[in-house]
């Protein structure tokens, strides 16, 4: 009998694990807490890397479509000192897909969605306790009360995973706060500022705090305000002028990037799993992506989780009567790959909210003479905390 293949949460990783899965002939359900694939914002943009988020696409067969939907011109990179002035500004060659070219999440997701059968994915099912069976398995239940059963559950369910609870209770603690505005139709309104971000990103680099900007493939500017964690109540970062108060002395064409955003601002907690984080191997479970390892958000999240569910498909596809054993080698295998990962990422999210941020990142991005430059990615640009990777 087939097994019954449960995914939980319709994020990238949870979508790119359907897709391959059901290459395969390996039906799953993705069960997606939002009522529709508008239903929300989703985000920025990010740099998809060849050894894992492009990777994870090829597996997926959808390596064309991501080039046809990419934006090469998006690996543009400006790094600014808070006069404005320019300490690194990288530049990809026209036209190259060889790098990390930038795609919309929301592009990137739509990619994925369009892949899959339409009753691939159950909408507007927010999971609230799956249930060990007696036989294996486990019974879920959703918010509103409809229930399914699985024979293997995945957990794709991001930062505040209930499928995560199962396996291990690791804590989350907050190592940064985020706070996201949105400038429309940028080219337009304020073609002072378009031509400041350009196609791609832009960090402005202070101390302990950085002022973000990044082209969207809609003609929008996404702007993040990347602030230390604090004690204050996010309700402090709603007003427009307590944030330009933070930029106080700040090149004001820099700061024209907060007056200019014409929505409220959306502030947030950035949260982290320990680095370490290790489960025991629990029989027809698992966890992928945020759920799995959220790091802070430094360009890896999204291109782990891909390689997640690459790896993970890879595993149930070659060994289609022994699931157990496929998540055992593919856990093992997670663990080993993840640690160093989420080790630096940990390093790269202080230095950058450091006192002496600017003159590491210069170093940091400065090749010595027998290394190339080390590609940049979009690091400390908005990011939605708690997608579902």
């Amino acid at each position: 009998m087939m097994m019954r293949i449960a995914i939980a949460g319709g994020g990238l990783g949870g979508l790119t694990l359907a897709r391959i899965l059901h290459l395969h002939g390996i039906d799953t359900v993705v069960y997606e807490r939002e009522a529709s694939r508008s239903a929300r914002s989703q985000g920025g943009s990010l740099d998809l890397h060849p050894e894992s988020g492009q990777r994870a696409l090829a597996d997926a067969g959808l390596a064309g479509r991501f080039r046809s939907e990419a934006r090469p011109e998006g690996e543009e990179h400006r790094i600014l000192d808070p006069a404005g002035r320019t300490l690194v500004h990288h530049k990809p060659a026209p036209g190259s897909l060889s790098g990390r070219p930038e795609i919309d999440r929301s592009a990137l997701r739509d990619l994925l969605l369009d892949s899959l059968p339409a009753d691939a994915v159950a909408w507007q099912r927010r999971l609230v306790t799956a249930t060990p069976r007696p036989d294996g398995g486990f019974g879920l239940t959703f918010d509103g009360g409809q229930s399914a059963d699985c024979d293997v559950l995945v957990g794709a369910d991001g930062a505040r995973s209930v499928v995560r609870s199962l396996l291990t209770d690791a804590p989350l603690s907050a190592v940064a706060t985020l706070v996201e505005l949105t400038i429309s139709d940028v080219d337009r309104r304020h073609p002072d500022l378009a031509d400041l971000v350009g196609p791609g990103n832009l960090w402005c680099i202070g101390v302990s705090q950085i002022l973000a900007a990044q082209r969207l493939g809609d003609g929008s500017l996404r702007v993040g305000i990347s602030l230390r964690a604090d004690d204050h109540h996010l309700d402090t970062y709603r007003s427009k002028r307590v944030l330009l108060d933070l930029f106080d002395g700040w090149d004001p064409s820099l700061t024209a990037l907060i007056e200019g955003a014409d929505s409220p601002p959306i502030p947030r907690r950035i949260e982290a799993m320990p680095s370490d984080t290790r489960w025991a191997h629990r029989p027809g479970i698992t966890l992928i992506g945020d759920a799995a390892h959220l790091m802070p958000p430094v360009g890896e999240g999204a291109n782990q989780a891909m390689l997640d569910a690459a790896e993970l498909a890879a595993e149930l596809v070659g060994n289609p009567a022994d699931p157990d054993s496929a998540i055992r080698t593919y856990e093992k295998a997670m663990f080993s790959r993840i640690h160093p990962i989420a080790e630096m990422s940990t390093r790269v999210q202080a230095m950058m909210l450091s006192p002496g941020a600017a003159d590491d990142i210069v170093r940091f991005f400065t090749p010595r003479p027998t290394e190339p430059a080390p590609a940049v990615g979009s690091a400390p640009g908005p990011r939605t905390s708690g997608e579902r990777l």
